[in-house]
C-alpha cells in the first residue's frame, strides 16, 4: 500500500444502487498485514503475541519497483505456520501496468506465488491502478487467475476512486474477495482517516461489487512534509526520512475514531462485508504504529480513557526541576499541546518538541501530535521554581 500514491486520490461519489445491511451478532473477524521488509525478532514476537486476535496473516512477500525489479522478503515460515492461521501472500506492484509489460509480469507474479516456501491460502495483489486503466488491470487479473490453482484464493487491494469507473464490476469478476482501502486515500490536508467518509465508501462499494470484501483500516500515524510551493514532498512511515527541518505535520489515526467506525459497522454492516484487514500489525519498535496494547484494546472493544500526567521532578539543585509527561494508562495517549507550569516557576525551557511560551504562569508548548506509549515517560523541559506544585495542568 504505497501511501505516497494513495494520498493524492480524490473523494468519490456514492452509487445509486441498493444493498442490504444488518446488525451483526458477532464481531467482524480481523486480518493483519505484516508489512515489514525485515523480519526481526520483534516482528516475530508481535505475530506470536497477536495470534489470538487474528483470523489470517497478510504478509508482504515481494514488491516490484517502477523499473520492474523484484525484491523478495525472507519470511520465517516455520514461525508463521506455528500460529495456525491462514497466510495470504501480498505482492506489491509499483509503476504502471501496461499491455507491453503484462505477459512478463504475469509470469513473474505466478512464479513468486507458486514458488513460496510456505503454505498459502491466498494471494493478494496490491497495485494502485489509475482509474482510467482498470480495463487493463482487469485483463491482467483474468490472466493471473488462469495461472493459479483454484485452491489459492485471489484478492486485490481496491481504492475508492475506482467506483468512478464502469470497469469496476468486470475487474472483480475473477476475484474471490477484495480489500477496500479507506485510509490515506485523500489529500493529506484532510487527514489520514475519517469515520463518516469511510462508512459512506464502504456502503457504496458494497452496493457496487456484490461479492465478499474486507476493509483495510489504519493502526499507524504518518508524517508528511511540504515543498515551498505547498505541494506534498514526502511521506514518512515506519522508516525515518532525511527531511531535516522541512515543514510538515503528523497525520494521526486516532484509536477512538477507528473504533467508532467499527461500532458503526457492527450496528449496520453490509451483508457482503467479510471482515477487517489492519494496516499494519503493531510492533514495539515501530514508532509510527499504535502500541500493541492499544491495537488489542480496539480489537476487543475495551479502549479505556487515556491517563496522562505532567509533573515536576527534582533535579540536581534545590530549585531546579525536570518537567516530565507520563502515560499512566494501558493504551497510547496523545502528547498535549500545552503544559502550564506552577506560578512559583520563574525560569524554564522546553525539550523534545516543546518550547517556552512567555507569560504568567510560564507554559511549555508542543505540536499536540505525538504519541506516548503506555507506562512511558518523556522529558519535555526544565524549570527553576521555589516550592512549586509537583503536578501540572495539561491541555489537549
Amino acid at each position: 500500500m504505497r501511501l505516497l500514491v494513495a494520498l493524492m486520490l480524490c473523494v468519490v461519489g456514492l452509487s445509486a444502487s441498493t444493498s442490504q445491511t444488518n446488525t451483526r451478532a458477532t464481531p467482524l473477524p480481523h486480518d493483519a498485514y505484516v508489512w515489514q521488509r525485515v523480519w526481526t525478532p520483534g516482528v516475530v514476537s508481535a505475530v506470536q503475541r497477536s495470534t489470538d486476535l487474528v483470523r489470517s496473516w497478510r504478509i508482504l512477500l515481494a514488491e516490484a519497483d517502477r523499473s520492474g525489479r523484484w525484491t523478495r522478503i525472507s519470511v520465517p515460515w516455520e514461525e508463521l505456520r506455528a500460529t495456525g492461521r491462514p497466510i495470504v501472500a501480498v505482492l506489491r506492484i509499483d509503476g504502471r501496468l501496461d499491455e507491453g509489460r503484462m505477459p512478463a509480469l504475469l509470469d513473474q507474479v505466478a512464479a513468486i506465488a507458486l514458488g513460496a516456501d510456505g503454505p498459502l491460502s491466498g494471494l493478494e495483489i496490491d497495485y494502485d491502478c489509475p482509474t482510467s486503466k482498470l480495463s487493463t488491470y482487469a485483463r491482467f487479473l483474468v490472466g493471473l487467475r488462469a495461472r493459479l490453482p483454484a485452491s489459492l484464493k485471489l484478492s486485490i487491494t481496491a481504492l475508492p476512486t475506482w467506483m468512478n469507473s464502469a470497469d469496476l464490476e468486470r475487474l472483480v469478476l475473477p476475484l474471490d474477495e477484495v480489500v477496500l482501502q479507506v485510509h490515506a486515500v485523500d489529500d493529506p490536508r484532510r487527514g489520514l482517516f475519517s469515520p463518516p467518509q469511510a462508512e459512506s465508501r464502504v456502503r457504496a462499494f458494497a452496493r457496487r461489487i456484490g461479492r465478499p470484501f474486507r476493509v483495510a483500516l489504519p493502526a499507524y500515524d504518518v508524517r508528511v512534509t511540504w515543498s515551498r510551493d505547498g505541494a506534498l514532498a514526502s511521506v514518512e512511515g515506519e522508516v525515518a526520512l532525511l527531511t531535516g527541518a522541512a515543514p510538515g505535520e503528523t497525520l494521526r489515526a486516532a484509536p477512538e475514531a477507528v473504533l467508532a467506525f467499527l461500532h458503526a459497522m457492527q450496528r449496520a454492516a453490509p451483508d457482503n462485508l467479510a471482515g477487517i484487514a489492519w494496516f499494519r500489525l503493531p510492533v514495539d519498535t515501530d514508532r509510527r504504529s499504535w502500541s500493541p496494547e492499544t491495537w488489542r484494546a480496539v480489537l476487543t472493544d475495551r479502549l479505556p480513557p487515556a491517563r496522562l500526567s505532567a509533573s515536576l521532578v527534582p533535579a540536581e539543585s534545590a530549585d531546579l526541576w525536570t518537567v516530565t509527561l507520563t502515560n499512566d494508562g494501558i493504551v497510547d495517549t496523545t502528547v498535549p499541546r500545552r503544559v502550564q507550569l506552577d506560578p512559583a516557576c520563574a525560569l524554564a525551557d522546553g525539550a523534545n518538541g516543546f518550547h517556552l511560551v512567555d507569560g504568567a504562569p510560564l507554559v511549555l508548548q508542543g505540536s499536540g501530535t505525538g504519541r506516548l506509549r503506555p507506562h512511558h515517560t518523556r522529558v519535555i523541559g526544565w524549570a527553576r521554581c521555589t516550592a512549586p506544585r509537583r503536578h501540572l495542568d495539561v491541555a489537549p
